[in-house]
């Protein structure tokens, strides 16, 4: 990679900015605490110095795949600073890139002062873990935490499917094989039809995109592996519906009993910004594959698991409006930021008004 970029890349480190946006006609901008910013000193980077740059990080199987499908995901290293995702797209004809910075250092879940009830659901035995949020959210935190949880504590194989792989995870009482797609792997769906036979204990897949993968990760963990996965999801309702709703009706029910029977949790997550104004926060809403929520999903009643959350306190469950009316009263969250991740604003309202 050409110095140049990686003068970027160091910038938003010394800002400790989380996202880099490289455009045409634009100076390099910078997503500091969940705002943009445009980088001073640095002039508007035409569409060929974003093509020189892109083509210099991409190796010639990557550069066919980017013409063909015009867009693609690869991953870079500062050695000994950070790691980013870069995401090279088209927009009005012309090369853009948006970098995702990945810290080299995997912190546990201690460390991110992550929900206890993490630690529990990470030590599963088997089943299906689901991370869900919008994009940026922290999902593959989250995920690299507990994964790395179950690498400090358990010997275990571990198998990662990534597109790219992000967190680079080193082997502590575990084993770790990280694969990535378009360089280890054609696609998520083609690594996880064979991956039963390279005997894992723990798979994690990147993202679920498409019926296919969701099927398989559902099959996976049937047959005795604990599957993590994330989808784009706000909750842990809509989790469940986007499962079921990818697949062909007469298919549903097969699905809801398959899913039912491997639930462990459904973990959905979002950032808010800091009331001292540094950094970002994560609250979270925790779903435990209980038997009430087996039955829910198996029956397709999913509106009974809002209530099933609510209530399930003692298995560690929590509704997100919850979680933020905590932030807010301990003063880690101002009032608007909560009230604006709030699943349902007007409950949080009232809920705050009774004390």
């Amino acid at each position: 990679m050409s110095n140049k970029i990686e003068e970027y890349l160091s910038e938003v480190l010394k800002l400790e900015g989380s996202d880099l946006h490289i455009k045409a006609e634009e100076p390099p901008i910078v997503r500091v605490q969940g705002g943009l910013r445009r980088l001073k000193g640095f002039q508007p980077f035409s569409p060929e110095d974003i093509q020189d740059m892109v083509f210099e990080i991409m190796n010639d199987e990557q550069k066919e795949r980017f013409k063909k499908e015009w867009e693609l995901d690869v991953s870079y290293e500062l050695k000994g600073s950070a790691r980013f995702r870069l995401n090279v797209f088209l927009q009005r004809g012309k090369m853009g890139i948006s970098v995702r910075v990945i810290p080299i250092k995997v912190k546990t879940i201690e460390e991110w002062k992550l929900p206890e009830i993490l630690k529990k659901i990470a030590l599963s035995s088997h089943g299906f873990v689901l991370i869900t949020g919008p994009t940026g959210s922290g999902k593959s935190t989250t995920l690299s935490a507990m994964i790395e949880e179950i690498n400090l504590t358990e010997k275990k194989h571990i198998i990662t499917i990534e597109d790219p792989i992000e967190y680079v995870f080193e082997d502590k009482k575990s084993i770790i094989e990280q694969r990535a797609i378009g360089v280890d792997t054609t696609s998520f769906e083609e690594a996880l039809k064979r991956v039963m036979r390279q005997t894992p204990d723990v798979i994690m897949v990147g993202e679920m995109r498409d019926r296919e993968t969701i099927e398989r990760a559902l099959n996976a963990a049937e047959m005795g592996s604990l599957v993590f996965a994330t989808l784009h999801t706000p909750d842990a309702p809509q989790t469940v519906d986007r499962i079921v709703d990818v697949f062909e009706p007469e298919h549903q029910h097969q699905i809801r009993v398959q899913f039912a029977s491997t639930i462990r949790a459904v973990i959905s997550q979002t950032l808010l910004r800091r009331s001292d104004k540094e950094g970002r926060i994560a609250a979270f809403e925790i779903l435990i594959g209980t038997k009430g929520v087996s039955n829910a999903i198996r029956e397709g009643k999913i509106e009974q698991i809002y209530n099933i959350i609510q209530s399930g306190g003692q298995f560690g469950m929590k509704l997100l409006d919850d979680f933020l009316k905590e932030l807010y009263l301990r003063g880690q969250v101002e009032y608007e930021e909560a009230l604006s991740k709030a699943s349902n604003p007007k409950m949080f309202e009232a809920s705050l008004a009774r004390g």
